[in-house]
Parts: C-alpha cells; sequence; structure tokens
C-alpha cells in the first residue's frame, strides 16, 4: 500500500509540475508574441524611415549638383574680379610713378627758378622765346595753357592710365 501511495504522489506532483509548466509556456508565448507584434511596428517605421531618408538624401545631392554648378559658374566673374584687382594694381604703380616724375620735375623747375634768380640778383628773367627750356618745363608740367588749363595735366594722367590699361590687357592676352 506504501508504493501505491508513492505512486499516486508521485502522479499529483507530476501533473503540478506540468500544469506550472504549462503556464510558464503560455506566458513565454505571450511575451514572444509581444516581441514578434513590436519588431513588425519598428519594421514597419524602419521602412518608412528608410524612404524617406533616401528621399533626403536625392535632395541633398541635387542641391549639392546645383551648388556646385552654380560655383563653376561664379568661376570666371572672380578670375575677372583677380584680374581686375592686378591691373588696379598696375594702375596705381604707375599712377605713383608719373606723380613722382611730375613732383621731381617741379621741384627741379622751381630750384632752376631760384638758381636763376640768385644768380641775377633777385630779379627773375622772362624767357625769350617759347623754346627756352624754363618755358618748356613749365609746359610740361602745366601743360600749355598755364593755370587756366590745370584740367591738362589731368587730361594726361587719365590718357596714361588708359594707355597703361590697353598695354596690360594686350599683356595678358
Amino acid at each position: 500500500m506504501v508504493w501505491q501511495w508513492a505512486l499516486v504522489i508521485v502522479a499529483v506532483a507530476f501533473a503540478v509540475l506540468v500544469i506550472f509548466l504549462i503556464k510558464t509556456l503560455q506566458a513565454g508565448t505571450k511575451t514572444l508574441e509581444n516581441t514578434a507584434q513590436t519588431l513588425k511596428e519598428v519594421q514597419k517605421t524602419m521602412d518608412e524611415l528608410t524612404y524617406e531618408v533616401k528621399q533626403i538624401i536625392r535632395h541633398t545631392n541635387d542641391i549639392t549638383l546645383d551648388a556646385n554648378h552654380k560655383l563653376k559658374q561664379l568661376d570666371p566673374v572672380m578670375e575677372s574680379v583677380k584680374n581686375l584687382g592686378q591691373l588696379l594694381n598696375e594702375v596705381t604703380l604707375v599712377s605713383q610713378q608719373y606723380s613722382h616724375r611730375m613732383i621731381e620735375k617741379a621741384k627741379h623747375h622751381r630750384e632752376n627758378k631760384e638758381k636763376q634768380k640768385r644768380e641775377n640778383g633777385g630779379a627773375a628773367l622772362l624767357p625769350e622765346s617759347e623754346e627756352s627750356p624754363a618755358v618748356q618745363s613749365y609746359k610740361a608740367t602745366y601743360g600749355t595753357e598755364g593755370r587756366s588749363g590745370e584740367g591738362v595735366g589731368v587730361q594726361k594722367v587719365v590718357k596714361w592710365i588708359d594707355t597703361g590699361a590697353a598695354v596690360w590687357q594686350k599683356f595678358r592676352r
């Protein structure tokens, strides 16, 4: 009889064990179903995001190509600005040299005039002809019209600048 009781206890223990295993498996099944549902939602979201990201990348590529195209169109303008800067630099240099020469001529003319005054006892000599060096120096410095024609010197500077620019353009080609 002990033997029968032991068999019944083993059978009941086995039944209880099976019931607990079934409940554990059911809970595991629910967890796996929830995980599968979550993974489906994540996959759907990833698919939508992937499509959007691809669209953004395509749009960014289009913008980049357009920007590169426009920058390439600006290259000649930038080259022209660079050349203009060089030209203005050279024009400024020529103008400085011309101004320096004109100042030196004026100083030399003034020194000659003062020297003549000293040599003649303080009285300035009037030139005898249009061919005298003093008249030629004066004409070279101030132009042929004297004080009323001071615009002639400016015209000469402008003419020199135009000539320098034309020579520079020919040199560049």
